[in-house]
């Protein structure tokens, strides 16, 4: 009985459970991850620019270079190879650190290469390295997802760690963002890679000695290791292997396509004049979601279909697979592991359930995703801001907001649970769309809100330099991230929960990529509502559309209560529980 009280005490949610989670060597280890996925991204897609500009290269050259993004864009299409393919040497190390370790260790010596290169006159090779270190870091994040979801346990828990993982990422945003740009102004753009470069190579050796789920498992074995996996696929009950192969062939088909298709553009974009380059907007408004088609849509019709004749018994393996020799394993049966079979697992586990899965997977960040391109034309064109108070607003404050933001979901996830936090972000990131309705008005709430909380006073002590509405603007940006922070480790962390262990890199990597999909081809319907109507009933619609993921976050909700076994990693924690 002591035994029992003692067991639930421990697992009881609070600061407490709070407390463990943070002390386990799994959340440092998630910070410095997370520190690093986000790194990278700020150097390549956002700094990098800053630089290319102050070495006079031309607006129309960095528009290729923006082409390095589509590695995140797409980062999906190679996630399988993560799941299934052994760097030789390496898998020692553990499934998820023979990519992650390496891909740190790239990233620091391909920003410190940079950094001794002249952007203008070595153009080509610094532009080849750019391309190199985004498909580096995109290579990163997938296997750093996927790290993510097979160490979590009770203690470290998904949800915990999802949180450190988005916390880390938002910092290395502003360390690499506004603080790298105040270093270069001190001593120089080269020096400045390499400091960014040194800290990347020593995440990468720290890294080496990270937990890994399976590391003491699977050592010299590998490969029959990997046979033993595939010998599953001849069990009783399994799709017989003429099927597989025929369902292989239509996936493996419209990935290649979509593969193609990517290659060529970024090979045209390159290689082509001028005037003859393809347009990257036109590119992803009309191409994107014919990929998403390809890769994602008829694939999973195609996992219904395989997983509907497994349940009824239909062209299926009879006998046991007794007889089954690891001399027998073919490559597609490797290639059917690593492309289909995590889709087959998925909607097989999921069925009926993956629709509202697949709809609150596309809505719910849409809220902020979709308008976030119009944010610097509203600030500074509509409302007449200066550069120095967005600077101010956004970088200082909303980075801030944000941070606390995901410490607060953090710890509302663990006292009341997942489901409510994700919940409560989808509203509050609907709501603070309200908020910037009345700033689109002239903000006289968001004045007196400011103004009666003394927020105002704070801001001029703060920032004297700032114009007259600086207090109100930072006001509604403080809401706003710290909205998007509470709904940023809520949606993280649910997104880690529904994928199964076995298939994180390929199952996580397919939903996040679904994730913009909806803000970004939705972004040229935004601009002309903007141009017709104006930002206020932009920002109403915004909100409507918020409301919609709240709706959907509910009834995800009740399936998970009523089905809280199909939870693919680790189940939610109570829902509902105070904390003493």
């Amino acid at each position: 009985m002591a035994e029992v009280a003692a067991e639930a005490k421990k697992s009881k949610p609070g600061w407490r459970a709070l407390a463990r989670s943070l002390k386990n060597p799994k959340s440092g280890y998630m910070a410095l991850f997370g520190f690093a996925s986000g790194l990278p991204f700020a150097l390549f897609l956002g700094t990098l620019y800053a630089w290319l500009t102050e070495a006079e290269v031309s607006v129309e050259t960095m528009g290729v270079f923006s082409l390095i993004g589509l590695a995140y864009a797409f980062q999906f299409l190679w996630s399988p190879l993560l799941d299934k393919v052994n760097i030789p040497g390496l898998r020692r190390l553990g499934k998820r650190k023979q990519w992650i370790a390496p891909m740190q260790l790239m990233l620091g010596i391909i920003l410190v290469t940079m950094s001794i290169l002249d952007p203008k006159s070595q153009l080509g090779l610094f532009s080849l390295l750019a391309a190199i270190g985004a498909f580096a870091s995109a290579t990163q994040d997938i296997a750093i997802n996927a790290w993510r979801i097979d160490v979590a346990d009770e203690e470290a828990t998904i949800d915990i760690l999802s949180t450190i993982t988005q916390m880390g990422f938002r910092l290395a945003a502003l360390v690499g963002g506004a603080l790298g740009l105040i270093i270069a102004e001190r001593i120089g753009w080269p020096q400045t890679y390499v400091m960014m470069g040194v800290i990347m190579l020593a995440i990468g050796i720290a890294g080496l000695f990270a937990p890994d789920a399976d590391v003491a498992k699977r050592t010299a074995e590998t490969v029959a290791a990997d046979n033993e996996d595939v010998a599953e696929l001849y069990n009783a009950g399994e799709i017989e292997p003429k099927t597989r192969n025929w369902a292989l062939l239509g996936v493996g088909l419209l990935w290649a396509w979509a593969i193609g298709t990517v290659v060529l553009f970024m090979y045209r974009s390159m290689t082509y004049a001028p005037d003859l380059r393809p347009n990257p907007t036109e590119f992803t408004a009309t191409y994107g979601p014919l990929i998403i088609i390809a890769t994602i849509v008829v694939p999973a019709f195609i996992a219904a279909w395989l997983a509907k004749l497994k349940k009824e018994g239909r062209r299926v393996i009879s006998n046991t697979a007794a007889a089954f020799s690891p001399h027998n394993v073919t490559f597609t049966d490797h290639l059917y592991r690593a492309l289909v079979l995590p889709l087959v697992e998925f909607v097989g586990r999921m069925g009926w359930s993956l629709v509202l899965i697949l709809s609150l997977v596309l809505t719910y960040r849409i809220t902020d995703a979709i308008w976030g391109t119009f944010a610097y034309p509203f600030y500074l064109g509509e409302l007449e801001f200066t550069g120095d108070d967005v600077a101010f607003a956004s970088k200082f404050f909303g980075v801030g907001a944000i941070i606390a933001g995901l410490a607060l979901g953090g710890w509302l996830i663990t006292v009341i649970g997942r489901m409510f936090t994700l919940t409560l972000g989808a509203a509050l990131a609907a709501a603070t769309n309200l908020l910037y309705a009345d700033l689109a008005l002239g903000g006289t709430w968001m004045q007196a809100s400011s103004d009666a909380i003394g927020f105002t006073k704070l801001i001029n002590f703060m920032a004297p330099f700032g114009s007259e509405g600086l207090a109100r603007l930072t006001f509604t940006i403080m809401w706003e991230n710290l909205a998007i922070g509470i709904a940023g480790a809520a949606y993280i962390a649910w997104l880690s929960s529904i994928v199964n262990k076995k298939y994180a890199a390929v199952q996580y990597a397919l939903l996040a990529s679904l994730t913009l999909l909806v803000g970004t081809l939705g972004r040229g319907a935004l601009g002309e509502m903007i141009e017709d109507r104006g930002y206020y009933y932009v920002f109403i619609f915004t909100a409507l559309i918020g409301v919609i993921a709240v709706v959907l976050c509910i009834l995800e909700w009740i399936r998970e209560a009523r089905s809280p076994h199909e939870a693919g990693v680790i189940q939610p924690p109570p829902e509902s529980v105070p904390a003493e």
